[in-house]
């Protein structure tokens, strides 16, 4: 199945109209992208794969053999069961945030010096989040910056949005059958951009019912689009597998709404009354959002088949 490809640079040429229809199709209609020419230079790109390999080969390895997911697989293993480990993932993960990003393990002058890197990547990050809810604002015939002050509480309260970034190796797994690397989920935030391991596969999104393999990839629109847009981009059921062979990486940085912040969708988006004309705090949306996670059954629910997301890759692709 052939993955969309969107040339970001094209924005800025005469194919603009042209892209943002691309855009919005597959938005609405595909579900999720491949972003290329986004402005992120390669050299960077390469440093970030090259400091996320070291930190979890210097500082995380050795505390994840040790880890939950390692013993309850060993356990399995041990039985010689055929059981299916559903309450753990098979990921390494720790977080970096504009508040807090002392979680970048220090513990070599090598992963010191690297944390520059991180601050550098971070901040690029973040800009094409921002350029890319100003996309999405154009397509869905809002002002431009309407979703970016909304997720910072709007003119009525404004508080900063959270801004983080999860590094999550999954190492190699012995017994992939027998675990996930990170279970089924759709995103609880807002703009979430993936810069994904581009040689070892493991990503699949939920797609007219079926489990398809992602390609490279690096963002996505979460549940809060979801009512922004009053139901016109949704956030898509994803999941992680468990690979026998290689390190694979994937790094999450998410734009989310400030908790200060009340997600509502514009009066403009609401002439078929989608949904009601009702704002949600982000944890009473967080709350909704988990719930109807918990009853979904992913193998039976044809509306998974609409979610949306946005992805972006950070090499050409013929």
């Amino acid at each position: 199945m052939a993955i969309p490809v969107i040339d970001f640079s094209k924005l800025d040429g005469e194919e603009r109209a042209k892209t943002l229809a691309q855009i919005a199709h597959c938005c609405e209609e595909w579900g999720f992208f491949q972003l290329i020419n986004h402005g992120i230079n390669d050299e960077l790109l390469e440093k970030v794969k090259k400091v996320a390999s070291e930190c979890y080969k210097l500082e995380r390895e050795a505390n994840f053999k040790k880890s939950k997911p390692v013993q309850l697989l060993n356990e399995v293993v041990e039985k010689k069961s055929d059981q299916k480990i559903e309450n753990v993932d098979w990921e390494d993960v720790f977080l970096l945030s504009d508040e807090k990003d002392d979680q970048w393990p220090i513990g070599h002058q090598i992963l010191l010096i690297s944390m520059n890197t991180m601050t550098q990547y971070r901040s690029e990050i973040k800009n094409l989040a921002i350029k890319a809810m100003e996309i999405m604002d154009e397509n869905l015939g809002l002002p431009r910056g309407y979703i970016n002050r909304s997720f910072n509480g709007g003119d009525k309260n404004p508080s900063p949005a959270f801004f983080g970034t999860k590094v999550s190796p999954y190492p190699p797994c012995p017994r992939p059958e027998n675990i996930n690397g990170l279970r089924a989920h759709t995103d609880a935030g807002g703009v979430v951009l993936l810069f994904q391991d581009d040689e070892v596969k493991g990503l699949q999104i939920l797609k007219d019912g079926s489990w398809v393999d992602v390609q490279p990839v690096r963002n996505a629109v979460g549940d809060q689009i979801e009512v922004l847009s009053n139901g016109r981009y949704k956030s898509v059921w994803h999941r992680v597998l468990a690979m026998a062979d290689g390190n694979r990486r994937l790094i999450a940085s998410f734009y989310n709404p400030s908790y200060e912040a009340t997600i509502e969708p514009d009066e403009g988006l609401l002439v078929d009354e989608r949904v009601e004309k009702e704002g949600y705090e982000r944890t009473e949306y967080e709350e909704i959002r988990w719930s109807r996670e918990s009853i979904i059954d992913t193998k039976r629910s044809p509306r998974t088949a609409s979610s949306k997301w946005w992805r972006v890759d950070d090499v050409d692709l013929a």
